[in-house]
């Protein structure tokens, strides 16, 4: 848990002095940095904002030093991630060396999931399920939107004279990342999650999955004990099992359409369970 813990310690600290004499043309620069805050991400600095927070990522938990997984679960995401409207992400995937159970998503399209949650999956089906879920953060950009509105707040606070650098393209971009890395520690709204349940099932039975591969993982964490520690941050930052799939099971009839799609054990097994 230490190490995943160590990612709620990367906001950056503002500035210890105050500027008390904030002229017309101060006021108009931080005004000017909100509105860029809120403003629409290119493609390109999606992508660039999202490789950064994977570098904090792994900072904090490596890769599982096992190329044949990274290789199988970047086959499975991959593949998922082509049956989507935006195929042409620089989508990467991979298995963090952390016992914890929890899966993130960074913007542009770099999903980890750790080893403690894949070796309580049965199947490539719940794999995907779990991925597909990552997969539908990106798409409808949940966290950078999150991250540009945390920003927002941030420098529309600068006004009280706690704003001393300039307000350039780098100082937005260190904002937007000290927002993305206070995420990983407080989560998403729960509508946000509810969103990425529902559309995740879509796309893993999309790309020829058992739709029921994400609720059966949600099935295994609300069967576990709450007050284990490797359950904490995925408790603190998604709304419980119970939650997720209540809300899932209005979706039972496309869930039903789709449960005889394959699941894959012995495939999983053998590139997990070696």
């Amino acid at each position: 848990m230490r190490a995943l813990a160590l990612l709620a310690c990367l906001a950056l600290a503002a500035p210890a002095a105050a500027q008390f004499n904030i002229n017309l043309n101060r006021l108009l620069d931080v005004g000017k940095n909100v509105k860029q805050a809120t403003a629409d991400t290119d493609e390109q600095e999606e992508i660039a904002i999202g490789s950064d927070m994977a570098a904090r990522l792994l900072g904090a938990a490596p890769l599982v030093a096992d190329a044949a997984l990274q290789q199988y679960v970047n086959n499975v995401g991959r593949w998922l991630a082509s049956q989507t409207e935006r195929p042409g992400l620089p989508w990467r995937f991979g298995v963090l060396d952390a016992p914890q159970l929890n899966a993130f998503a960074t913007p542009g399209g770099c999903i980890f999931v750790t080893r403690g949650l894949v070796a309580r999956m049965q199947n490539e089906a719940e794999l995907a399920g779990v991925l597909a879920h990552e997969i539908a953060h990106v798409l409808k950009k949940h966290h950078l939107k999150a991250m540009q509105k945390s920003a927002q707040l941030e420098l529309a606070n600068t006004v009280v004279g706690t704003f001393t650098r300039g307000n350039d393209g780098a100082n937005r971009r260190e904002k937007l990342l000290a927002a993305g890395s206070e995420l990983f520690a407080r989560g998403l709204d729960k509508d946000d999650e509810l969103e990425a349940d529902r559309l995740g099932v879509v796309i893993a039975a999309r790309g020829g999955y058992d739709a029921y591969g994400l609720p059966a993982v949600l099935q295994t964490l609300q069967a576990m004990n709450p007050a284990d520690s490797g359950l904490a941050l995925m408790f603190k930052t998604h709304p419980a099992p119970a939650e997720r799939l209540d809300a899932l099971a209005k979706m039972q009839p496309t869930l039903d359409a789709y449960a005889d799609l394959p699941q894959l054990a012995q495939r999983f097994t053998g590139a997990v369970r070696r």
